[in-house]
């Protein structure tokens, strides 16, 4: 199978091509590798892949609709993971407009291509910030989540909005994955764990909002990884028992779907911030501050339908996804082994 997968050099898009290429399949990569953040940690990851037989590699941006339709045309992919996308909920605040370039422009330049040139299945990278201010534990997909507290949320809203739109005109197979607080080796600059780690290592105090109190769904990219790689062989149809009376957000009549991937075991900030300290041996100075504009207090993924439709089982420990994290950490910027004892 030849599997076209946008945001390549990212975290979760490189892992994913990882585990693709390992099973045989044929990896188109597309990635602008855009400045967001480290651009040499992205090349890194790529570099990886570029060493791999049955990878090829477009550097083009999804906004820019043509080039995007070149390299989609001249690949001819079976399917579509697209997992490109301006993330960050802080960031939101700052550069609204990258986010509805990458987001929805990126997400409607990908429908088009898959329209014009066909796909037998589009998966597509949600997030867990589409509960917005909801609060009903477990998060539900079959809960409405009509109210996004952050710019980046409403954007990955609009992208289910437009998936079911082209499922239903266009009889295109839509899966959406709305992914929980993922982390792991070759993670982003900008998630908790990476910055903590950085700064406990440089004897800097870190910033814990919420005084440590929220709770994350934290899930390891390979559980991540390997609930995508399921999503994307189990093609979506129509839900036959679907009642336009009372309509479930996560079924349709048209061929679409939508899934938590998370690992269904929330964690205090606090307790993460413990195992890494742990970890490292060195105790965290640590910057107690209020809730952040955009953010929520606490995540918690009922993954029951993707264990259901697809054998989904996430099963990584924290204790071990945080140490493979340090692991890694330490060997690709070198970091000698400075930990002192824990008092």
């Amino acid at each position: 199978m030849k599997v076209l997968i946008t945001g390549a050099a990212g975290f979760i898009g490189s892992t994913t091509a990882h585990a693709l290429l390992d099973r045989g399949d044929v990896v188109v990569g597309i990635d602008n590798l855009n400045d967001y953040y480290d651009v040499t940690l992205k090349q890194a990851r790529l570099d990886r892949l570029l060493t791999r037989e049955n990878f090829e590699f477009h550097k083009v941006d999804i906004a820019d609709a043509q080039s995007f339709t070149d390299a989609y045309a001249s690949s001819a992919p079976d399917r579509i993971i697209h997992l490109a996308a301006q993330a960050g909920v802080r960031y939101s605040l700052e550069n609204p407009q990258a986010y509805v370039d990458a987001n929805v422009t990126g997400f409607l330049n990908v429908l088009e291509a898959a329209r014009h040139h066909g796909t037998d299945h589009l998966v597509y990278a949600s997030t867990s910030s589409v509960y917005g201010a909801h609060e009903n534990m477990p998060f539900s997909v079959h809960d409405g989540v009509d109210h996004p507290v952050s710019l980046y949320a409403a954007t990955k809203k609009s992208n289910e909005l437009m998936a079911h739109t082209y499922a239903h005109l266009f009889q295109i197979p839509c899966t959406g994955l709305r992914f929980f607080t993922v982390y792991g080796p070759w993670g982003r600059p900008d998630m908790a764990l990476f910055l903590f780690t950085r700064k406990i290592l440089a004897g800097e105090p870190i910033d814990v909002f919420n005084h440590g109190h929220h709770t994350r769904d934290f899930t390891y990219v390979d559980d991540i990884v390997e609930g995508i790689v399921r999503a994307c062989d189990k093609i979506a149809t129509a839900d036959p028992a679907w009642d336009p009376k009372t309509p479930d957000p996560a079924t349709s009549a048209a061929p679409y779907r939508l899934y938590n991937i998370g690992s269904n075991n929330p964690v205090n900030l606090s307790r993460y911030i413990e195992v890494l300290e742990e970890t490292l041996g060195i105790e965290a100075q640590k910057n107690l501050l209020p809730l952040q504009p955009g953010d929520v207090p606490d995540t918690f993924a009922n993954v029951d339908d993707l264990i259901r439709d697809v054998g989904y089982r996430p099963e990584t420990p924290i204790e071990f996804g945080i140490a493979e994290f340090v692991k890694w950490y330490k060997t690709y910027y070198e970091v000698e082994d400075v930990a002192h004892n824990l008092t």
